[in-house]
């Protein structure tokens, strides 16, 4: 199989590596490229064509995937908070990939990362639905149901007890108000993954974000019916995932459900 491009767009840096799907793993070290200061489309895209340039010998004419930092609906952009606002309402898919000569998939960064997750990490081999959560600055979420992804849900805005989730239990917050992490769980987190629980019923929670390290140090106060374990591709995720879903879509591009279901299925009785 060909090295397909993952690149994670961030507010502080453009990160790329082509990924081995073979191994869900990068089959060379990352570029890393400042993001422009001044962070429009046009100044982005200068630094996607530098990434590709770079590793035009792996990837060929190959398909690239985006980790971006905001909901991607059918390929667009609805708003934007960590990038310029030049990106809100763009068909980013459709103006990347025409800038860039090549198919390009965009999807959030949450999203990237469950992807990675399910076929390469944490939760592979896990049947029904996964939950990823990122916490960090925010709460960043993807929700996965036997490898069909539901994009864009956005849980850490889940509004629990007359407050946003995120404004509550992310690992900033427990930064901020000088909390152990014995209190940031029982007081803030148990709520949060208690509300998720119920929703969505999952079969696993996948915690990410740097905390996750610690994740021994406050999993064990959480009282939950569902496991609970951390990532496992770390930084890596995004780009392995958002490499992922490039090919998916260059291979399956009219692709049903029931389509998408079974070859889910497979790979994770492969793995």
């Amino acid at each position: 199989m060909r090295k397909v491009l993952g690149i994670d767009v961030g507010g502080s840096g453009i990160k790329g590596a082509p990924v081995d799907l073979e191994v869900g793993d990068f089959a060379e070290p990352r570029l890393r490229i400042p993001t422009p200061e001044k962070s429009s489309p046009e100044n982005v895209v200068s630094v996607l064509h530098e990434i590709v340039d770079n590793f035009a010998p792996t990837i060929g004419d190959g398909p690239v995937g985006i980790s971006f930092p905001a909901p991607a609906r059918h390929g667009v952009i609805p708003f934007i908070a960590n990038l310029d606002q030049g990106w809100a309402g763009l068909h980013a898919e459709e103006y990347i990939s025409d800038a860039l000569g090549r198919p390009v998939t965009v999807l959030n960064d949450a999203d990237a990362a469950g992807v990675g997750e399910v076929y390469y990490g944490a939760a592979k081999g896990v049947p029904g639905v996964v939950v990823l959560t990122t916490l960090g600055t925010g709460i960043g979420s993807a929700v996965i149901n036997n490898g069909i992804l539901l994009p864009n849900t956005e849980l850490g805005h889940l509004e629990i007890d007359g407050h946003d989730a995120e404004k509550r239990a992310a690992s900033s917050v427990k930064d901020r108000k000088h909390m152990s992490y014995k209190d940031w769980a029982t007081k803030r987190l148990q709520r949060y993954y208690e509300v998720v629980e119920m929703l969505f019923s999952p079969d696993l929670f996948v915690v990410g974000g740097g905390v996750s390290k610690d994740h021994k140090k406050f999993f064990k106060y959480l009282k939950l019916e569902t496991p609970m374990v951390p990532a496992q591709l770390l930084n890596r995720a995004g780009i392995i995932g958002a490499a992922w879903q490039a090919q998916w879509r260059l291979e399956h591009p009219d692709a049903t459900e029931e389509e998408v279901v079974r070859a889910a299925k497979k790979a994770k009785d492969a793995g």
